[in-house]
């Protein structure tokens, strides 16, 4: 009875060895989505954003030369868990989940045989005297009488329980080689496994991503602002709500706020969900309800800073409020601006008033009357709601599907349906503008919001009821630090 005990313990502390093995080999490679690297003087780039397609791996290909003819080079990482598509990994997961099996399997028959040795140590001593009755009947059969073999019959009953004991533990015993030979399968996989690993130098490879993380961050710090040369696909993230409506996270930078806010509707709403995380979002949980103290107009609201900034009902009153206090901080007239459906963009929805974020601040997108209907840009102070400085565009709002302010730039859609392109750019900086011909996949065709996140360099639009990223490409000019 000893001899399984004993197979059972090495077993199990073979088991823990490679356990212990996996946890400490299974790499971990941290990509960083969407961002950029260049090589050379000062140089031109084009500079995707986040949300990479769900099928896109590590990508490294030249994009342009700089002045003096040196290569400029553009790395895409992939999202971070791409790398657990490597099938390495998805191997040594799969051995991962056989030795916590196996392990169980060990720890049920370390138990169960401890068990039955006990009850065996138990009938030890009625064994003996058994032993002793039929040692003395075969040297003497004539002192067996009646009386005697009843009782001889009676001590060998009491050890019919430990048949069945026996039975299960020849079964265990099978069960055991069968174990054994398993993990001496999995050793050599492992091990195989290994060795390939150590070809591919995984641990080098690791601290070369976490190297070109590191730069990759610094270079990002030296990306400021550029102009809109490109949108991506459509990536829809959930579809929920009404055909109108509006979806954000917080536009200010920076900032570690990961929660996402949904508004639906554009007429009279009030309710506000926060969502804690975007995983959540799109899987519909975790969120908590905002009860709004005034009812909101339009699509066109914005979070900055921790703040709903949005266009009160039935009127041009701008109000700012404070989520986490669930309190107006503060609300002003924007002077003179249409409401009501007096200037909306082409889908109507009471969509006069326009708030935005970008790299720069917080934006009002309007009209007036005296403007005769022309889109007019207002940059205002976050905390009073001041109008700060205001520019006429010239571009008459009705004609426009929705705008989304970039570094200071505004960009003008020409439809909210199918087929719609970004036609139109203002430059705060310099009072001009430019027609532009920017397409982009209006998927379906019907968008009633359409916001730009310069933290994270998305659009973020609301189409048809289904909530919709698009990456954006600027044009840069960076600096290297010999510069």
């Amino acid at each position: 009875m000893s001899v399984p005990m004993l197979k059972i313990g090495a077993v199990l502390s073979t088991m823990a060895m490679v356990t212990n093995w996996m946890s400490q080999t299974l790499p971990s490679l941290v990509g960083l989505n969407g961002t950029t690297i260049s090589r050379g003087g000062t140089s031109e780039r084009i500079v995707s954003a986040l949300y990479p397609s769900p099928e896109e791996g590590w990508q490294i290909y030249s994009s342009a030369q700089d002045a003096d003819g040196k290569c400029i080079c553009t790395v895409v990482a992939p999202a971070q868990n791409m790398c657990n598509r490597d099938p390495r990994s998805r191997q040594l997961r799969q051995l991962m989940e056989k030795v916590q099996n196996i392990s169980q399997s060990m720890e049920v028959l370390d138990l169960r045989t401890y068990r039955d040795l006990q009850y065996v140590r138990n009938t030890e001593s009625l064994m003996k005297v058994v032993d002793g009755k039929l040692k003395v009947a075969s040297d003497n059969p004539r002192s067996l009488n009646p009386k005697g073999f009843q009782e001889l019959k009676d001590k060998v009953n009491q050890l019919l329980p430990l048949l069945p004991v026996l039975e299960q533990y020849k079964a265990d015993a099978k069960m055991i080689l069968r174990l054994r030979e398993e993990v001496r399968n999995l050793s050599l996989v492992l091990m195989a496994i290994q060795e390939e690993m150590g070809a591919y130098d995984y641990e080098e490879l690791r601290q070369r991503v976490l190297l070109l993380e590191t730069r990759l961050h610094s270079c990002m710090q030296k990306l400021g602002c550029g102009k809109l040369t490109g949108v991506s696909n459509p990536i829809t993230v959930r579809a929920s709500g009404s055909r109108f409506g509006s979806w954000m996270t917080d536009t200010m930078i920076p900032s570690s706020d990961n929660r996402v806010w949904s508004m639906d509707g554009y007429f009279k709403g009030r309710r506000v969900l926060e969502y804690r995380t975007m995983n959540d979002f799109m899987k519909g949980q975790n969120f908590v309800q905002h009860l709004l103290p005034h009812p909101w107009a339009g699509t066109g609201h914005v979070v900055y800073n921790g703040s709903l900034y949005y266009n009160k009902y039935q009127s041009n009153i701008i109000i700012k409020y404070h989520f986490r206090s669930r309190s107006v901080l503060v609300q002003r007239s924007l002077g003179g601006a249409g409401y009501n459906n007096t200037f909306p963009y082409s889908w109507g929805g009471s969509s006069d008033i326009d708030l935005m974020a970008d790299e720069n601040g917080l934006w009002a997108v309007y009209t007036t009357i005296p403007n005769a209907g022309n889109i007019v840009i207002s940059r205002l102070e976050p905390q009073s709601l001041e109008v700060l400085q205001t520019w006429d565009t010239g571009f008459p709002k009705r004609s426009a599907g929705e705008s989304f302010m970039i570094c200071g730039t505004l960009y003008v859609t020409n439809s909210h349906l199918a087929g719609a392109k970004i036609y139109f750019a203002y430059y705060t900086n310099t009072s001009s503008y430019e027609y532009t011909d920017i397409p982009f996949h209006n998927q379906y065709s019907h968008i009633s919001m359409m916001d730009y996140n310069p933290r994270e360099r998305v659009l973020y639009t609301w189409n048809n009821g289904h909530q919709v990223l698009y990456n954006v490409t600027l044009f840069q000019v960076i600096k290297t630090s010999g510069d």
